[in-house]
Formats: C-alpha cells, sequence, structure tokens
C-alpha cells in the first residue's frame, strides 16, 4: 500500500486489469473473506477507461458516512493515480453493494460533486482526504465517525480493515471484499516508523497506524481510501506506509476523526 500508488498510472492499470486468477480466493495480506451484507458502508471507486473492465475497474475503496456522502483518500484522485486529472476520467464511478467486482451487483453511481483536500502533501501524505457526493441517496447503510478522544483510537484496540486490493503485496488482486483484524499502536511506535523518508512523515494529529509488530496483517495496494473499524465506527482510512504487512512497518490511515469538518462542510448528509 506504501506509498500506495507511486507507480507510473499505465504500469499500475495493466496490473489491477489483469489479476492473479490463481489468487482469486485469498484475502486482504492475512485476512479473510467478507460478505457486503456485512460491511454496507464500503463502496469501490471505478474507472473501467482508466483500469480495465476486470474487477469492474476498481482502483481505490471509500467509505458512505451518509446516504449520499463518501469519504475516500485524497491520493486516489490524484493524476499520479489516475494519469489524467480526475475531472477528465469521464468514467468515474463509485460502486455501491457490490461485493463481487467480476459481477454486475448493487449500483454504479457518477459523483455529483468531488472536493479533494486542497492541502494534502503528497511529499509527507499529511491531509488524505476526499469527499464524494452521489448524485442520489442510497439505502445502504453509512457508518459513524468515531469522534476525537474516543476509546476506539486507543493504542492496543483491535480494528478491522476492509478492500480489494493485493492480496499478497506481489500483485495478486482479489476479486471479492476482504478484511483483517490489526492493532491500533501507539503513535510514539508509529512516529520511530515513519520519522520522515520517502515513504512520509508520521503525523499523529491528523494520522494512525495499525498492524502487528510481526507483520502478516494488513492493507496494501488497491485498499486505499478504504476503512479502519473499530467496533461499527471508523477510525481511519487507508492511506500510506512501507510495504505490505512487513514487520516493523504498520500502515498508516487518515485519522477519521480529521474527516468530521470536511464532510460537515462538503458532504450532502
Amino acid at each position: 500500500m506504501r506509498p500506495i500508488f507511486r507507480a507510473v498510472p499505465g504500469a499500475l492499470a495493466m496490473v489491477l486489469a489483469t489479476p492473479s486468477l490463481a489468487m482469486a480466493d485469498a484475502s486482504v495480506v492475512g485476512g479473510q473473506p467478507v460478505q457486503a451484507v456485512e460491511s454496507p458502508w464500503m463502496v469501490a471507486l471505478a474507472s473501467q477507461n482508466r483500469f480495465g473492465k476486470q474487477r469492474s475497474g476498481q482502483f481505490c475503496g471509500g467509505v458512505l458516512v451518509g446516504r449520499s456522502t463518501v469519504v475516500t483518500a485524497a491520493h486516489c484522485l490524484s493524476t499520479e493515480v489516475l494519469g489524467v486529472p480526475w475531472q477528465q476520467v469521464r468514467d468515474l464511478r463509485v460502486l455501491v453493494g457490490r461485493e463481487d467486482l467480476a459481477g454486475a451487483g448493487g449500483q454504479a453511481l457518477k459523483p455529483a460533486n468531488v472536493w479533494v483536500n486542497p492541502r494534502y502533501d503528497s511529499r509527507t501524505n499529511a491531509g488524505d482526504m476526499a469527499v464524494i457526493t452521489l448524485p442520489t441517496p442510497v439505502t445502504n447503510r453509512s457508518i459513524p465517525i468515531a469522534p476525537e478522544g474516543s476509546g476506539a483510537y486507543s493504542e492496543g484496540t483491535t480494528a478491522v480493515v476492509y478492500g480489494w486490493g493485493d492480496t499478497t503485496g506481489r500483485g495478486a488482486y482479489a476479486t471479492r471484499l476482504r478484511s483483517a483484524e490489526v492493532n491500533i499502536l501507539a503513535d510514539a511506535a508509529c512516529a520511530r516508523a515513519y520519522p520522515g523518508s520517502v515513504d512520509g512523515a508520521y503525523q499523529p494529529s491528523s494520522m494512525l497506524c495499525a498492524g502487528e509488530p510481526q507483520g502478516g496483517r494488513d492493507a496494501c495496494q488497491g485498499d486505499s481510501g478504504g476503512p479502519l473499524v473499530v467496533e461499527g465506527r471508523l477510525v481511519g482510512l487507508v492511506s500510506w506506509g512501507a510495504g505490505c504487512g512487513e514487520p516493523g512497518s504498520p500502515g498508516v490511515y487518515t485519522r477519521a476523526s480529521a474527516l468530521i469538518p470536511a464532510v460537515a462542510v462538503h458532504g450532502a448528509g
């Protein structure tokens, strides 16, 4: 996942469009399959023109935080990822209720409005957030954002990360939604892991990190913008890190509480 898409966009598109069929039943690194009914707030961002028809053109995840409001990572809508400005991606869609990317279930909705954080810093990865407004409200249940000060952000708390991304760190992309349990780590541990380098710099005011000391359970490429959840509340969005499931390199997430002001201003409910 880390920094999630620092690859040539065209090469990335080829990887996402041709997943390893041998790994079709694998999971998010160290995780397991999950049914859409268990996570109705999980959505996918897709563009078949940019990323191919296989896997519905999925390239990132997102989260319903209101009946017509989706949050995702700012870098998902960057030229680095898409190859062109997002406004030029005419078939950009939000897939709601589609558990299997090889199928055509759920809804494929064209965004009515997109706000990408203008303060997003691709060097440090700070401010990695965006808000998408859907054209019509959906019936899928949204997820509440855990407020700052909530115990959901506490060190040692078990969280669950969701996505359709790489299941091995070697380009084996999933077609069905996966999840993996990870533990939220102390800010001090995250700062030691990422003191500031080409990968990014950990900033506790807008980030949190989660993983396992020995590695093995993590998000990966293609999971960007997807949710980190604690007991039915959103605590983070998959953002960046170094490697996938590597010891000493936990996943870094946009702190969900930092999303609240943006959702209040740019969300539609």
